[in-house]
C-alpha cells in the first residue's frame, strides 16, 4: 500500500512544478507519478525533465512528448499548441529528447490502478463525455484486466468518472477536496494540470494524492509565479502572435498541418 502523488500536464512549467512537488512533499507521498505532457506551451522543458528524473518519477508519454520529438505530428493540434511544439523541438536538448522517446504510453500503479495520457488507446482523446468513459473502460476491461483505476491528463481539469456497469456518474474537483473510491466500482480520474498557462481563470496548479490502500484522492492547488511562466514563455517564442496565427489557419487550408512547420520555423 502507498501514497502516490499524481501530476500531469506539466508543459514545460517549471515554476508550477517545482510549486506542486513542494506541495506533494509536505504531504509525505512515497512516490510521485505523471500522466504525461513534461513539454510543450512553456519554456522549460529541460528542467521540468530533469527535476523528474532526478525525483525517479514514473511518467508516461503525452501527446505533446510524441510531437515534441517528432514521434506524433501536428494533425490534431491546436494553432497554439502546434507553435510552442515547433519552439519544443528546436529548444530541447539532446539528452532531454531521448529520454521523452522512451517514455511507455501506459504504466501500472500499484496492483488496481493504471496511468494513460488521453483515451486508453489514443494519446490525444479527449475524454470528456461519458460516452469516451464508456468507450474507454470496455478498451481497460480489454487490454489492463484487472485494472480498474485509470489516471488520465490531457483535458486539464481535475474530475472524477466513476463507472457502475454502463452507468457513468463524475465528480468535479472545485477546490481542494478527497474523493473516496469504491473498491466495487472502476473509475477514470484527471489530477488536473500542474501547468495553468491555458487556464482563464485562477492561476493555480493542480496535483492529487492517491492513497491506493484507503482508495481515497485528494485534489489540490497551489498558487505559483504565473507571471514570471508568461514573460518568458513569450520572451523565448512559445507564445504566438494573431499575425501568425491567421497564416496558420491559411496554410492548414492550403498546405495541411504537416507541412506548416517546415515553412514557418519558430524563432531561436
Amino acid at each position: 500500500m502507498a501514497r502516490y502523488g499524481v501530476l500531469g500536464d506539466i508543459h514545460g512549467n517549471r515554476e508550477a512544478l517545482e510549486a506542486a512537488l513542494a506541495c506533494l512533499d509536505a504531504r509525505g507521498v512515497d512516490r510521485i507519478v505523471c500522466v504525461g505532457d513534461l513539454v510543450g506551451y512553456n519554456a522549460d522543458p529541460d528542467e521540468c525533465v530533469e527535476l523528474l528524473r532526478e525525483r525517479n518519477v514514473i511518467s508516461i508519454a503525452g501527446n505533446h512528448d510524441l510531437i515534441g520529438t517528432g514521434m506524433l505530428g501536428f494533425d490534431r493540434c491546436s494553432n497554439k499548441a502546434m507553435h510552442s511544439l515547433k519552439r519544443t523541438r528546436r529548444a530541447l536538448a539532446p539528452a532531454t529528447a531521448a529520454y521523452l522517446r522512451t517514455l511507455p504510453s501506459h504504466a501500472p500503479l500499484g496492483e488496481s490502478a493504471l496511468l494513460t495520457h488521453g483515451g486508453v488507446r489514443d494519446v490525444q482523446q479527449y475524454m470528456t463525455q461519458h460516452k469516451h468513459i464508456l468507450e474507454n473502460i470496455a478498451y481497460l476491461r480489454e487490454d489492463f484486466p484487472g485494472r480498474r483505476i485509470c489516471f488520465f491528463g490531457h483535458t486539464h481539469e481535475q474530475k472524477v468518472f466513476e463507472v457502475d456497469g454502463q452507468t457513468v456518474g463524475e465528480t468535479a474537483a472545485d477546490g481542494p477536496c478527497v474523493v473516496q473510491l469504491s473498491a466495487a466500482r472502476e473509475y477514470f480520474v484527471n489530477p488536473g494540470s500542474v501547468d495553468a498557462s491555458r487556464k482563464r481563470t485562477s492561476k493555480l496548479a493542480e496535483y492529487a494524492v492517491f492513497d491506493d490502500g484507503e482508495l481515497t484522492v485528494e485534489f489540490g492547488r497551489t498558487p505559483y509565479d504565473h507571471v514570471s511562466t508568461e514573460e518568458r514563455a513569450s520572451a523565448n517564442g512559445y507564445r504566438i502572435d494573431q499575425w501568425r496565427d491567421r497564416l496558420y489557419d491559411v496554410q492548414r487550408r492550403l498546405i495541411g498541418p504537416r507541412h506548416v512547420e517546415d515553412r514557418n520555423p519558430a524563432p531561436r
